[in-house]
């Protein structure tokens, strides 16, 4: 089937365009094209100069024959007479390849002798005797190269005669061909010399890409150790530095993962034995004693499962945090709104605790009016993690009877913001505030349930958000019961 032009030109298209941008085929393209561009320009140039060449001797054969001929003018009474010898007239024939004319006229204009057709002097051209002239003219229809003077009389001031002599260019033509094909001629060697050697150097200068390939492709798959750059060229020395950033934060990324999962299963693996022995311990009990032990036994079954499934919610918003921060996903945030939003929720466990949990906002919303709003560019998900995880925390270690305050502070004309959350409890020895933040973590001597992840979730959170997190004793008086305040300082954005 015959193709319509629009089919056969993206046929075209398809043929010659790549797929993939070739880095060798853009330098050999760039330096290729102006190699292309400029031989024409050469050859331009090359004729230009040969013309001159070859005008340059036969232009002073030309002034020779012209001031022969002037030997042959004289005057006899009063008139300009020429006289040419047989020999002279030979000398104008000697010329197989061109044709010699010659014209003398009296300065009235009167012809002398010669061609009566021959061209004019340019009217511009003053009339100085003995100077010798050169200029191109047309005469019978054929280019002719002209030397013409003007002849003087002794003791006299104006001009006698005009002696003209021209020559057809038929061997100035022939001479600078002859140049142009002695330059030219080898240029037609030399050019694709000129492109293989291009080629070649190219091939030998990407050499060092090709050796960088294929030290990466013979690496193992767990090998994430740095590419080495010492060999590498000045330019391609920012790739490979990127790449081996690269390699040190995926290293990091897996030395994490690797982590999570053993802290995962070390953790899991003691609420799953727990809940298989107590399992275990209800189905012997079961035919021989009452019910009382079998509640009891449940009761721990249960308290077990609470734990792991504690344990389990931990982990998964510790890995939901460390991959946010990837490709964290940012929008204004009301701190006040968040943290009081999850005070509401942590109210019914705060009354099964007996714990007088309250909340405040600093300085209160009605002294703020006129303020600029404060916002946090921040991820309204992971801000409520961090105030939960702070929140259960403290009621956790606050005994029954104790006091958890969460409160906001916040600065509009500083775009300050300060997240505070204290508590009754035992406290953290300033010594362990530090290791604390590490994953699966705990305090001795606490006999207080948990994972260990709430405070490495908080840190992971603060870090993803540029805040900065500190620890003090609520109580600093107290010899027991010290309490732990911590506070988060973010930097707000008024609007």
């Amino acid at each position: 089937m015959k193709k319509s032009p629009p089919e056969r030109e993206s046929g075209w298209r398809g043929l010659f365009q790549r797929e993939q941008p070739s880095l060798f085929g853009e330098i050999l393209d760039w330096m290729l094209t102006p190699l292309l561009l400029l031989w024409p320009l050469s050859l331009g140039l090359t004729w230009f100069v040969a013309q001159g060449i070859a005008n340059r001797p036969y232009d002073r054969a030309l002034e020779f024959t012209l001031q022969a001929l002037t030997q042959f003018v004289g005057v006899e009474e009063g008139r300009v007479t020429f006289t040419l010898t047989p020999q002279a007239r030979e000398l104008l024939r000697a010329d197989e390849t061109d044709m010699v004319f010659y014209q003398v006229r009296a300065a009235d204009g009167r012809l002398v002798a010669g061609d009566p057709a021959f061209p004019a002097p340019p009217a511009e051209a003053p009339a100085q005797p003995g100077v010798v002239r050169l200029r191109d003219d047309v005469m019978h229809e054929e280019e002719v190269r002209v030397a013409y003077a003007w002849l003087g009389r002794a003791g006299h001031a104006g001009a006698l005669a005009l002696v003209q002599v021209a020559e057809t260019r038929g061997k100035r033509s022939k001479l600078a061909t002859e140049i142009i094909k002695g330059v030219m001629v080898p240029q037609f060697i030399i050019l694709p010399l000129a492109v293989l050697l291009v080629w070649l150097a190219l091939v030998h200068g990407i050499r060092p890409l090709s050796e960088l390939e294929q030290r990466i492709r013979a690496r193992r798959p767990d090998d994430l150790s740095p590419i080495d750059d010492e060999h590498v060229p000045q330019e391609v020395a920012p790739l490979v530095a990127s790449i081996n950033d690269l390699l040190q934060r995926l290293k990091a990324t897996l030395s994490n993962q690797k982590r999570f999962l053993a802290d995962a299963a070390h953790q899991l693996k003691t609420p799953l034995a727990g809940l298989r022995l107590q399992a275990e311990m209800a189905q012997q009990q079961l035919p021989a004693s009452g019910g009382d032990e079998i509640e009891r036994t449940l009761r721990q079954i249960a308290a077990s499962s609470a734990r792991a499934t504690h344990t389990v919610n931990q982990l998964l918003a510790l890995a939901r945090a460390e991959a946010a921060g990837q490709a964290l996903p940012r929008e204004p945030v009301d701190l006040t709104v968040v943290a009081r939003e999850v005070v509401e929720d942590l109210v019914p466990l705060a009354l099964d605790k007996g714990i007088d949990l309250g909340f405040e906002s600093l300085p209160p919303a009605e002294t703020l009016r006129g303020a600029p709003p404060l916002r946090l560019w921040g991820n309204a998900v992971l801000l409520a993690e961090l105030v939960r995880n702070l929140a259960d925390n403290a009621l956790r270690y606050t005994p029954r009877g104790g006091v958890v305050t969460v409160r906001v502070l916040s600065d509009p004309w500083g775009g300050v913001q300060v997240l505070q959350i204290e508590d009754d409890g035992p406290g953290i020895p300033p010594a362990e505030r530090e290791r604390v933040l590490a994953p699966f973590y705990r305090t001795l001597g606490t006999n207080v349930d948990g994972s260990g992840l709430g405070l490495a979730i908080v840190h992971e959170i603060v870090r993803q958000h540029g805040a900065t997190l500190t620890m003090e004793d609520t109580h600093p008086q107290r010899s027991e019961r010290r309490g732990l305040r911590v506070a988060v300082r973010f930097q707000a954005a008024a609007g």
